[in-house]
């Protein structure tokens, strides 16, 4: 199927009738994880920051002579994140025509002479309103992190692959194995990341999703669970570090997959005074047809990136 840029008319969005079926998934299940879990937050500058601090190691040292003078005095320092809030705008243009001509049809494109006269209805009577949802499910935040100093460049939000710095295992294109898996939740868990056994996080597409139900419940003889998180349904499996969830994500790329600490993670969004962080609005009038514009500001907070991780580069079925 194809889009069209510029204006909608009768001649480039044909009607049909009969049920219309959606071809491309729309569903996004970790923002809609970490949307459910905090109702995201607002942000009041492009740029949003959060803080880190760590405690001192325990020392063997650290004991005082009775009747010392006081010791050295000593403070732990913040450390600040930050990422930027990217936007969102898209526009569409419906000729007036288009909008008036719900009873008029493309041709079946069958030869029968008698399917010009095919009976059924158009589902569709409100083509502004429907091409209005269809952009709104297109908005993503998939993006290479980029805080800009001039307007030249568009602001991008960080992701969760690119935040991962720290915990991350490289698999040279070897299958997965519980010992990868293992061994990044370990270093994980160390860090004080997957604490909170009912948002710790596996997020993966389908390749290694089949890899993971075959490690840890099939070869193990697990029972496989679900439960619903955030108002999102994802399958759970036992591991030495508590119960995990294990969310399927057709949007994580096939060769890897994440370990996350999802309660650490919010979509920040910028308001607008007056319209909210993300609305629709009538454009100035041209011509013959009606324009709107949806527009919306966001961007990802995740919290410590130490308590994330991932394995990259795994072999995902291709052959290649």
């Amino acid at each position: 199927m194809a889009g069209i840029t510029g204006q909608g008319d009768t001649f480039d969005l044909p009607n049909f009738v009969g049920e219309l079926f959606q071809i491309t998934p729309a569903d996004t299940p970790f923002l809609s994880m970490i949307g459910g879990l905090t109702g995201g937050r607002p942000a009041d500058a492009t740029l949003f920051q959060w803080q880190s601090f760590d405690l001192r190691a325990g020392a063997a040292d650290r004991q005082r002579l009775e009747g010392a003078n006081a010791p050295t005095a000593e403070a732990r320092v913040r450390a600040n994140i930050t990422n930027v809030v990217q936007i969102h705008q898209e526009a569409i243009e419906i000729s007036y025509t288009k909008q008036a001509a719900t009873g008029q049809y493309r041709s079946t494109g069958s030869s029968h002479a008698g399917s010009v006269g095919i009976s059924g209805s158009n589902p569709v009577l409100d083509e502004m309103s429907w091409q209005v949802t269809q952009a709104i499910k297109s908005i993503a935040l998939t993006s290479t992190f980029s805080n800009p100093s001039t307007n030249a460049t568009a602001r991008r939000t960080r992701g969760l692959d690119e935040a991962i710095a720290t915990n991350v295992v490289d698999a040279a294109g070897a299958t997965l194995t519980e010992d990868m898996v293992l061994d990044l939740m370990q270093t994980i868990w160390a860090a004080g990341g997957i604490m909170e056994q009912e948002t710790a996080t596996l997020m993966c597409n389908g390749y290694q999703k089949r890899q993971l139900t075959d490690i840890f419940i099939t070869q193990k003889n697990y029972a496989e669970e679900s439960r619903n998180v955030a108002g999102v349904r994802v399958t759970t499996i036992e591991t030495d570090f508590g119960r995990l969830n294990v969310m399927l994500n057709r949007h994580m790329p096939v060769d890897k997959i994440f370990v996350v600490s999802a309660e650490e993670c919010a979509p920040r969004f910028l308001p607008i005074p007056g319209k909210g962080f993300l609305f629709q609005e009538a454009l100035a009038k041209v011509g013959a047809a009606e324009r709107t514009q949806i527009y919306g500001e966001i961007g990802l907070e995740y919290g410590l990136e130490t308590h994330h991780g991932k394995v990259e580069n795994l072999a995902d079925g291709t052959g290649s």
